[in-house]
């Protein structure tokens, strides 16, 4: 059974990045898309790096339908995506956490739609200890020790950033059954107050779980059956 979450208020979901970004002024709505997608990455040293496996595709699918149904679109990709651009729309690439955030921060208007499947750094390395430079580690200096601390999330601002925007979050769950998967999904949606959650990973399993702010969900077999059927349900909102 899914719980019944209680939405949180602007106030609620300010947190750190949004202290440390300065506030610019408040935007005006324009017709645009906005597409994250693609891995974020932290730093170890000048070659190696913490990042994951995502790549960019399902930002592709998105960005190509948005460009089709009459959306400006910029599609916001991470330097690691392996999957193919998507032509016909403007494209800026992101590396870090904070450099989405910065990117995101900078747009000149609030967009009409934005859909954050960009697949972000959920650890940030604070220090390390051993290595002998901060160029390439050697591993003739032994072994070495990394501390690291939850990063900051993009989600939970996003709304607070841009209030008038329709906001689709993405929840990768591993462990647990579809039903544990599905109930972190309506936490997300009530702790950030986006308006659609896209549940997917091992936990779900097949396919793709779209749910709404009123809890209901609506299976996809695909990442373009995703793509279309989130195309759907904001061509009613």
């Amino acid at each position: 059974m899914i719980k019944e979450w209680r939405w949180s208020s602007r106030a609620d979901v300010t947190s750190a990045t949004n202290q440390a970004l300065e506030n610019p002024p408040r935007l005006e709505p324009c017709p645009l898309a906005v597409v994250t997608c693609g891995p974020a990455f932290e730093s170890i040293d000048g070659v190696r790096r913490l990042t994951n496996f995502a790549t960019g595709e399902i930002g592709a699918i998105l960005s190509a339908e948005l460009k089709e149904r009459g959306y400006d679109v910029i599609c916001f990709r991470g330097e690691g995506s392996t999957a193919a651009a998507p032509t016909g729309v403007k494209l800026e690439s992101f590396s870090t956490n904070d450099s989405l955030a910065q990117a995101l921060r900078a747009l000149p208007c609030q967009p009409d739609l934005i859909f954050h499947a960009a697949a972000l750094c959920d650890f940030k390395i604070v220090a390390m200890e051993g290595g002998d430079s901060k160029e390439k580690i050697s591993s003739r200096s032994g072994g070495i020790t990394i501390h690291l601390q939850p990063a900051t999330k993009i989600l939970p601002e996003l709304r607070e950033w841009f209030p008038q925007s329709l906001v689709v979050g993405w929840k990768y769950e591993l462990d647990g059954q579809r039903s544990d998967a599905i109930e972190r999904g309506a936490r997300q949606l009530g702790e950030t107050g986006s308006d659609v959650c896209v549940v997917n990973g091992k936990a779900y399993g097949e396919g793709f779980g779209i749910l709404q702010r009123d809890l209901s969900l609506r299976h996809c077999g695909d990442k373009k059956s995703l793509a279309l059927a989130l195309m759907e349900i904001f061509g009613q909102k």
